[in-house]
């Protein structure tokens, strides 16, 4: 995702910075080209060698260190930037920035870039509660800076509370969302359902799918790297919620009703990718169904058609988008559905095809619009997501 990108690492020195070569590794496993910058200090605690054989590039400590006829190599290095990230970010480097010190190659550096910056802080809590501390990271922010809050734990002093630097795969998530895919939706509020609905039989059993939930998070997680505001509406799922992404948690059908009926007045696409239960039990046992012999029936009763009550009350210039699953005649029987449903777009797949199916991560996809229909190949998940935000773009054309 971020093949041809230029990322600048700022290493600082405190005991987190063993972390900034697990964030140098990920970043040149995501196709990046990684170019480190360290304090004297940093190379306390890790070598600049190590960084050099993570990312194939020279790793930088020293100001006057190297210099051309044609070429300043701080101003080179904030220049071929495409974002910067300070990981760790001790007190001092906070304080340097905030005020625009430059004294060190680090703080120069980071004087001249304008591409998105970011900074992780990280340092003993006291430090981090400072109200000075906590002036320059306001002051960062009103910069243009987007600060990455400390985690909570054990510092290495001992102490206990926030200032941890996150993990370098946390870190990577904020970098992602900056310039891992171009942000064409960023003006979009999006909701996305997601997930199986479970509807209760008794206090220990539920009808409910088998679905993983794995499409619909494809879908919230790519409109949020697109620069979109994403609400996700999810049955249970083993899942982890997509960062930066509201998500709200449903078990029932009814639960999810009412949690998307709630919000789609103020949304500009809403794509409904959940397997919500058609039927649910007419009456909750109270107790547990005990075993008896011979059979047992249990009456059902229809659920809310969530997206048919979208198409019905849909908004001005909003865009849907349903999804359909089928096992035979997958064609007519999603195109009758757009129709009955009122919506722009059916994802329909057949759950008879390879690599189609529930739990897999991948998907077969055929995009079904009033104007035309487009089969995709076999992509996987979050291809397929991309392709789904791709055409209900050319919709509002």
């Amino acid at each position: 995702m971020l093949k041809g990108k230029t990322v600048l690492l700022g290493v600082t020195g405190g005991i987190a910075a063993y972390k900034a070569a697990y964030l140098a590794s990920a970043l040149t496993k995501q196709h990046a080209a990684v170019d480190v910058v360290m304090t004297k200090n940093a190379a306390e605690f890790i070598t600049p060698l190590t960084f050099e054989h993570l990312t194939a590039r020279k790793a930088y400590t020293e100001t006057f260190d190297r210099f051309t006829a044609n070429e300043v190599e701080h101003i080179a290095l904030a220049e071929r930037a495409d974002l910067v990230i300070v990981a760790p970010a001790t007190a001092n480097i906070c304080a340097k920035i905030a005020h625009g010190l430059a004294d060190d190659m680090l703080s120069t550096t980071l004087l001249a870039c304008r591409c998105p910056r970011l900074i992780a802080p990280a340092m003993n809590t006291n430090m981090l509660l400072n109200p000075v501390t906590q002036d320059n990271l306001a002051l960062l922010e009103k910069y243009g800076w987007t600060v990455i809050p400390p985690a909570t734990g054990r510092l290495a002093c001992g102490d206990v509370g926030p200032g941890k630097l996150p993990e370098p795969e946390a870190i990577l998530q904020y970098i992602l969302r900056e310039i891992g895919l171009n942000h064409d939706l960023k003006s979009k509020r999006i909701l996305v359902t997601a997930g199986p609905t479970q509807e209760p039989l008794d206090p220990v059993r539920y009808v409910s799918n088998h679905s993983s939930g794995k499409m619909g998070y494809a879908i919230a997680r790519m409109a949020m790297l697109r620069g979109a505001a994403v609400t996700l509406v999810s049955g249970p799922t083993a899942l982890e919620p997509p960062p930066f992404v509201e998500t709200v948690p449903v078990v029932t059908a009814e639960d999810m009703f009412r949690e998307v009926s709630a919000r789609a007045g103020d949304m500009d696409w809403i794509i409904k990718a959940a397997a919500v239960a058609d039927y649910t039990p007419t009456e909750v046992a109270e107790n547990k169904i005990k075993k008896k012999d011979g059979d047992l029936s249990i009456p059902l009763k229809r659920t809310q058609d969530i997206l048919g009550w979208l198409g019905q009350h849909r908004a001005p210039g909003q865009l849907l988008a349903g999804f359909s699953m089928e096992s035979e005649n997958m064609l007519a029987n999603s195109r009758a559905k757009l129709t009955k449903k009122n919506v722009d777009l059916i994802c329909a797949n057949d759950l008879r095809q390879a690599g189609a199916g529930f739990q897999v991560d991948t998907n077969v996809l055929t995009l079904i619009t009033a104007e035309d229909t487009r089969e995709l190949p076999l992509l996987s998940k979050e291809a397929a997501a991309l392709a789904v935000l791709d055409r209900l773009k050319e919709l509002e054309k």
